[in-house]
């Protein structure tokens, strides 16, 4: 993405290469994450703490969205007003270095002993796909429908506030991007401090605390920005993540403990990804589009509420397998 030419040099290319690419990255997400998870909780050596376990993966979230930030706060100082023009291509070229380390450390791991099991008892499904639609089409759209109030909010949190409160409150942008970066750094601690708390009062319990909190917060979020008061807007934007926390840490075992061992790796994938087409794409437009019609943030609050309740009703519909044995197969 870093090397891809302007519009002026190849016209509306360019914008068709930044899609491909960005389509090529989406895909890689959409298989990396699913592993990533599986290789953290099926090597966990204990069923009590796969909730913690299992959110380190999650870790990598607030990590990249540290990162993503001090480097455009970086860069954005040196470039000066050329940031527009070269100066965000920077990070994306630097990038290649956490390319080689992911790699070398994916290389390096060795398949998990429940998929070993697979392996050596003939259990691997030649279209998983197919196989998990048939088996598990609850599970992947209950998992797809109770990250509404985990992914949507995100994003309105992290990325639709620039909009919002750089151009619509005339904020300072170095403001809301300090503001977001304190944010990542509580997620810190947050995010597997849910996931430990989850191996102790249920991943589904936890998961439904937290989407009825951020069904609240939504409104004293925007009572805070609107007041366009910088210390207001700041606090509000660090607290903003800690109810979203509360379900991305015990997010991941809850819905990968879902599927039956063969074909966890494709269900929990598939209703993970799944969201991103209903919840995390449409939601900064969808906030754009209330805030245009209503001209008030609590209309964007009652979005988050809605998504609240949609994930409540489907956190409570899905099974939880929190202390249980998930090496055997659950169909069988």
């Amino acid at each position: 993405m870093g090397f891809v030419p302007t519009y002026d040099s190849i016209g509306i290319w360019g914008a068709v290469i930044l899609t491909v690419l960005r389509m090529l990255q989406g895909i890689g997400v959409g298989g990396e994450w699913g592993g990533s998870v599986l290789l953290a909780m099926e090597w966990s050596r204990t069923h009590g703490q796969r909730g913690l376990v299992a959110s380190w993966p999650q870790f990598g979230v607030p990590c990249g969205l540290f990162l993503a930030n001090l480097a455009i706060l970086a860069f954005s100082q040196l470039s000066g007003d050329q940031f527009l023009t070269w100066g965000w291509r920077i990070p994306f070229a630097l990038s290649i270095v956490l390319v080689g380390v992911g790699l070398w450390i994916r290389l390096g791991i060795l398949e998990t002993p429940v998929f070993q099991q697979l392996l050596d008892n003939r259990k691997i499904e030649k279209a998983p796909i197919i196989e998990v639609f048939r088996k598990h089409p609850k599970e992947i759209t209950l998992s797809a429908l109770l990250r509404l109030s985990e992914q949507a909010p995100f994003y309105i949190f992290t990325a639709f506030i620039f909009a919002y409160a750089v151009g619509t409150l005339h904020m300072s942008r170095n403001l809301i991007l300090s503001a977001v970066l304190v944010a990542s750094c509580v997620s810190f601690v947050t995010i597997p401090l849910s996931g430990h708390i989850s191996d102790r009062i249920g991943r589904r319990k936890m998961y439904l605390i937290g989407a009825a909190a951020v069904g609240l917060f939504g409104f004293l979020y925007f009572g805070m920005v609107d007041t366009a008061i910088p210390s207001a807007v700041f606090i509000a934007i660090v607290l903003s993540l800690i109810p979203h926390d509360m379900q991305y840490g015990p997010q991941a075992a809850l819905i990968a403990e879902a599927f039956t061992p063969r074909l966890r790796y494709s269900g929990a994938s598939l209703g993970y990804q799944l969201a991103s087409v209903i919840a995390g794409g449409p939601a900064p437009l969808i906030a754009t589009a209330l805030f245009a019609a209503y001209h008030s943030g609590y209309a964007i609050s009652i979005y988050i509420a809605a998504c609240a309740v949609v994930s409540l009703v489907a956190a409570s519909f899905m099974p939880d397998y929190t202390g249980q044995d998930i090496s055997r197969e659950y169909d069988d």
